[in-house]
């Protein structure tokens, strides 16, 4: 069987729930803390607490959905680092406009870029979006 540091590749996911609201941004971003130590990726731990935190926290502003619709987090192993997925079930897809300099927000995809090797919006199996971002750590071997 494959192994990722010592995890069986059927270990290489950490899905979770959320009910909408500001109060899951942190216990999202305790969940990854936790699932990044597991994998053996604390190196990942503060660019991915700050993905984890802009996505899960758009999830909760933007998405224009009825109250008791839930977000999910999706934290897949990759062989050199994470996927970090946020799912909602709204259709509309964030874009990274141009912030006013002295906006108090509009800068978080930009951080999400800047931070991530890749990130994009997709679809997923049910209503809404799938937005993702893959950070790695150079060196790391499956």
């Amino acid at each position: 069987m494959e192994h990722f540091i010592g995890l069986p590749v059927d270990q290489v996911e950490v899905v979770r729930r959320w009910r909408r609201e500001a109060r899951c941004v942190p216990l999202a971003r305790a969940e990854l803390r936790k699932t990044l130590a597991d994998w053996g990726l604390s190196d990942l731990e503060h660019d991915g607490l700050l993905v984890v935190s802009e996505l899960v926290g758009n999830a909760v502003r933007h998405a224009v959905v009825p109250r008791d619709r839930e977000i999910e987090t999706r934290y897949v192993r990759l062989p050199d680092g994470v996927r970090i997925e946020v799912h909602d079930a709204c259709a509309l897809r964030p874009e990274a406009g141009v912030p006013e300099v002295d906006a108090d927000g509009g800068r978080g995809l930009f951080l999400v870029a800047a931070v991530a090797d890749r990130w994009a919006v997709g679809e997923r199996v049910g209503p809404g979006k799938r937005v993702w971002a893959e950070l790695s750590v150079k060196g790391v071997r499956a």
